[in-house]
């Protein structure tokens, strides 16, 4: 078999293909940047300065976006009322992405669990498409963004946390275990 079988790219002058490479596909997460979690009607135990996020997140999608990122928003989802927990209900106005927050694409997953990678629908498009970089922003850090940032890395991809773009409710020394674990298995932290 000659090189021409086995390499992608356009003919050159000796009848050769010279080798072209795909560009990295990249993609920045807005992960449950919902109203449950923001909007003055949440819980008391959702104390994020939504004010300062979602500032801060749309910086974030603007720069992203005119870097040639994708954009792609997660939802957390529940079918009903489960364990006593009472947001994110599908169907819900509370379960929609924040009012305040930029929707620059059509790229929406719903999960049901902390990993977005535990979500079939996502897991295929990522695949499909061939993503292998992800930026991470929303909400939380020790939770559903810290989540996903693991599964995105047993997946193979390059994870960055965007710090200034991520929100914490958590006590700060489980906030810290968490980046060291994250930071332990090659996330970086920007």
């Amino acid at each position: 078999m000659n090189e021409r079988q086995h390499t992608k790219g356009s003919i050159g002058a000796d009848g050769l293909r010279a080798e072209t490479k795909s560009p990295e596909k990249k993609a920045l997460l807005v992960i449950d940047m919902q109203n449950d979690y923001l909007w003055s009607k949440r819980k008391e135990m959702f104390s994020y300065d939504t004010k300062e996020l979602v500032g801060n997140v749309n910086q974030a999608i603007e720069h992203y976006q005119e870097e040639g990122y994708d954009i792609i928003y997660i939802k957390h989802i529940l079918s009903k009322l489960m364990w006593g927990v009472g947001f994110s209900i599908k169907g819900t106005e509370g379960a929609e992405l924040y009012s305040g927050l930029n929707i620059v694409s059509d790229h929406c997953f719903e999960k049901n669990h902390s990993d977005t990678f535990t979500a079939k629908a996502f897991r295929e498009y990522m695949k499909a498409q061939g993503f292998t970089e992800l930026a991470l922003c929303g909400l939380d850090e020790c939770g559903c963004v810290g989540a996903t940032a693991k599964g995105a890395v047993k997946a193979g991809l390059t994870v960055k946390m965007l710090t200034d773009c991520i929100g914490r409710r958590f006590p700060e020394k489980k906030v810290k275990a968490m980046r060291d674990e994250l930071l332990s298995l090659g996330v970086e932290y920007i």
